[in-house]
């Protein structure tokens, strides 16, 4: 490890319910450069479940990763070996998800009560595989103290030979709090992940966590290698088209969300084609004008007319005709 990864600078994080094929094809849109995950799918269902559904892409998603759920060495080496075989880029294991149901897969932040464990877990995915393997996880759960936890995690993955860390900035209270609490009530600590990489310079590590803007990831690229970023991704999808020009420095893929639509048509076009319903693929789209007049307007249209089974792309123009292209873009996520 270099202690850095050029093409890691920017990810939109793996988000359960959102982050589908749909939605990561329609962020390509917005950005060439951004890294894309997956919705997190457990070995279990990569193994014995229908693979195509949980795992197919489009080719456009490149850089694309897929992350795994799991805690038997033996399985994930498994669902890596599928996963690397329909292309993904990187495998990413979790250890961050708080759900009551990952904890009684024994897999998730549980499993940062259990570092030398999760070093077998990566260790047995290094094995696997060729692409890059990569941990996400906390900054420590329930009363761990995070300088001690954190340590102990790294300290394992290094020693398993981990191509990079992504650290969510809070801990996560396995009992007590909802998954939804969990984003958002324990406090914030970025000086924390600042400390795990000043002490492991050749660590590649990025940070997650309550990052909103492209200026607050540009503050935290000054220490750190990568920012992932999430809900502020996903609500706000328009402010993507920044991430190319002021974190890569390579031209956005569009002008402005108008323009990213009529850039996604083809894909939604072909999508409808298979048989698949508009609101599927629109779903995604619903913040893409937040801010501009006849917003609204556009997002009722799409909750309505959009979940039509006739609903096609002339639905979804219908419903960009709404917003006026007379306010200037928002500030970038």
């Amino acid at each position: 490890m270099d202690g850095t990864l050029a093409d890691w600078r920017f990810s939109v994080a793996p988000m359960m319910d959102w982050t589908d094929r749909h939605c990561r094809a329609f962020h390509r849109v917005l950005s060439a450069r951004a890294r894309l995950y997956t919705e997190m799918v457990t070995t279990g269902a990569v193994i014995h479940g229908p693979r195509e559904r949980l795992l197919g892409f489009s080719d456009v998603e490149h850089p694309v990763a897929v992350q795994l759920g799991g805690s038997e060495p033996g399985d994930l080496a498994e669902a890596a070996r599928i996963a690397e075989g329909y292309g993904y880029d990187e495998i990413n294991l979790n250890v961050g998800c708080p759900s009551d149901r990952v904890q009684n897969g024994r897999f998730g932040a549980c499993l940062m009560l259990e570092p030398e464990h999760v070093g077998d877990c990566v260790a047995a995915l290094k094995a696997a595989v060729r692409v890059r393997v990569t941990v996400k996880c906390r900054i420590g759960v329930d009363e761990q103290d995070p300088e001690a936890a954190l340590d102990a995690l790294a300290d394992a993955l290094v020693a398993a030979g981990v191509d990079g860390l992504i650290v969510h900035a809070r801990k996560a209270w396995l009992k007590g709090l909802s998954p939804k609490e969990n984003r958002d009530v324990p406090p914030l600590d970025y000086d924390r992940v600042v400390r795990l990489k000043r002490a492991r310079p050749a660590l590649p590590i990025a940070v997650n966590g309550g990052i909103a803007t492209v200026a607050e990831a540009k503050a935290h690229l000054s220490i750190l290698d990568g920012v992932m970023v999430g809900r502020a991704a996903y609500g706000e999808p328009a402010g993507l088209i920044a991430v190319d020009p002021e974190l890569f420095g390579t031209p956005a893929p569009v002008a402005d969300a108008f323009e990213a639509v009529e850039a996604y048509a083809p894909y939604v076009a072909a999508t409808l084609a298979g048989g698949e319903r508009l609101h599927a693929i629109t779903r995604h789209m619903l913040g893409l004008f937040n801010g501009r007049p006849g917003a609204r307007a556009y997002r009722r249209h799409l909750s309505t007319a959009g979940v039509e089974a006739t609903a096609d792309l002339a639905t979804l123009r219908a419903a960009v005709a709404m917003v006026s292209r007379e306010m200037p873009e928002r500030d970038a996520v």
